[in-house]
């Protein structure tokens, strides 16, 4: 499988969902983003370990994770987020003992993996079939088909009459949820339109 390599572009708060942060990673060479939505604590020490100027008053458990690493030798290779199952994200991180040579993929949530890649700077990767089917592409010309829409982490309920409103109608307000940030209300309307496709 093609590896993409992403970057973190941004952490936003979430409109619809309390306690909930948008995290948008973007392809190092393209246009595509990946909207992830994480908690408020993963957000929290994502952005703390970004910035690099707050030291808490004791260590957070990525910061925990790093120090156990570094005192018995075993770096983190690289994060791959690489499967998408019913909107969910599975990400892992590739461990390398220095000593022995002995390397180890581990599983993690996706919001942990890139903490702990942020904290040794290590690159985060994605699978091609995996940014096709979630990634979105914020277009100022605002050509609709070359839209791509993301899963995220926690699914939402469906936002009451949406599937009331007409294909092109439904378009029309994906652009703009998309325009406006707000990717969970995208995400809801990309399903609606997935799943009048598929009848």
């Amino acid at each position: 499988m093609d590896f993409v390599q992403l970057d973190i572009t941004a952490i936003r708060q979430s409109n619809s969902q309390n306690n909930a942060y948008v995290l948008l990673l973007n392809e190092t060479i393209g246009k595509r983003q990946l909207p992830i939505v994480i908690g408020w604590c993963e957000a929290r020490s994502i952005a703390i370990a970004l910035d690099g100027t707050e030291e808490p008053s004791r260590p957070l458990t990525h910061d925990l994770f790093k120090t156990l690493g570094d005192s018995f030798d075993i770096a983190v290779q690289k994060v791959v987020i690489h499967t998408l199952i019913e909107g969910v994200f599975h990400a892992a991180f590739h461990c390398k003992h220095k000593a022995t040579g002995e390397e180890v993929e581990i599983d993690a949530r996706t919001s942990d993996t890139i903490a702990i890649a942020i904290r040794y700077g290590c690159p985060i990767f994605t699978h091609e079939d995996i940014l096709a089917r979630a990634g979105i592409i914020i277009n100022s010309a605002r050509e609709e088909d070359d839209l791509f829409l993301e899963e995220e982490d926690d699914k939402t309920p469906e936002p009451e009459g949406i599937n009331n409103l007409s294909t092109p109608k439904l378009k029309k307000l994906l652009t703009a949820a998309i325009e406006e940030e707000d990717y969970e209300k995208a995400s809801e309307i990309r399903d609606e339109l997935k799943k009048r496709k598929g009848e």
